[in-house]
């Protein structure tokens, strides 16, 4: 079997121009969304990815807030800079980029929750929790955007999500179960007794451990989906550092779906993220 691609990049493109037309709304009615990021240090990976957030903003209509600051920046100088974005009506939601070097709960817990494009703020996790209604985490959503336009079915499959992380594993579990999505969970970790007999017997399957190729051929029941969440960097033979996914290469010989990494949940992370921004702005008008 040669499996279908689930192509973030893609979707990434429609989700654009689908909230181009939201923000053109928006700002019919005075109000244009503003997207706010705070960046600590010079990490060339985390350079990369504020720069691609704000190129996203600007080829939808939303306005950006750049805050670089340095790698000598204490916490008190972060905090300061996330209360001037709390206050600022410009911006409709903003993140802080990971990592800072700082207390990073400290630095998430004072975002001002409606503002918390991320949805990582402990107030927005707890709404997760008891099943109202508050900005979703970018990743977690990101995956289920994808199957969905990608015509997996969701409701009634068997999930196994391999990671147990705040940022996707765990947000990503509860959300699934849901009403709205309504598949049955095992999440899986390093205690799980036999990763492969869970992972086997899954519909779908989410690798968000960051080891690279934990998830292999063996493991993957026939036409399944499979994400690929992981992130590693890894010695390629020509010594050079490169980034490495969860997924073995011949998954994609038994699986029915797979996502690339890159090119297939990071789009889609990015995707979320524009959305969270224009819900964001759409709320402050109700």
């Amino acid at each position: 079997m040669t499996a279908q691609i689930l192509d973030g990049k893609a979707a990434l493109v429609s989700i654009k121009e689908e909230l181009r037309g939201r923000v053109a709304a928006l700002k019919e009615r005075g109000v244009t969304p503003g997207l706010g990021t705070v960046l600590v240090g010079d990490d060339p990976g985390s350079r990369w990815y504020v720069g691609a957030k704000h190129k996203d903003c600007a080829e939808i209509g939303i306005t950006s807030i750049r805050r670089d600051l340095p790698a000598t920046s204490s916490l008190e100088d972060v905090l300061g800079v996330v209360r001037e974005l709390n206050e600022d009506p410009a911006c409709t939601g903003f993140l802080v980029q990971q990592p800072t070097g700082l207390d990073e709960n400290a630095i998430l817990s004072a975002v001002d929750p409606a503002k918390d494009v991320d949805g990582l703020h402990p107030t927005n996790l707890g709404w997760l929790v008891l099943g109202e209604p508050a900005p979703l985490p970018c990743t977690p959503m990101g995956c289920i955007e994808l199957l969905r336009r990608h015509d997996v079915p969701i409701a009634g499959a068997r999930v196994a999500i391999v990671g147990r992380g705040i940022t996707v594993g765990r947000p990503l579990g509860l959300i699934l179960t849901r009403r709205s999505e309504n598949a049955t969970v095992v999440l899986c970790h390093t205690g799980t007794r036999d990763l492969a007999a869970e992972v086997r017997q899954a519909d779908i399957v989410v690798a968000a451990a960051g080891v690279p190729g934990i998830i292999t051929k063996d493991m993957i029941k026939a036409g399944a989906a499979v994400l690929d969440v992981g992130v590693s960097r890894i010695v390629a033979e020509d010594g050079r550092s490169k980034v490495a996914g969860d997924l073995a290469a011949d998954v994609a010989d038994v699986a029915g779906w797979v996502s690339p990494n890159p090119g297939g949940v990071g789009p889609m992370t990015r995707a979320m993220l524009l959305t969270n921004v224009v819900e964001a702005a759409e709320r402050s008008l109700a």
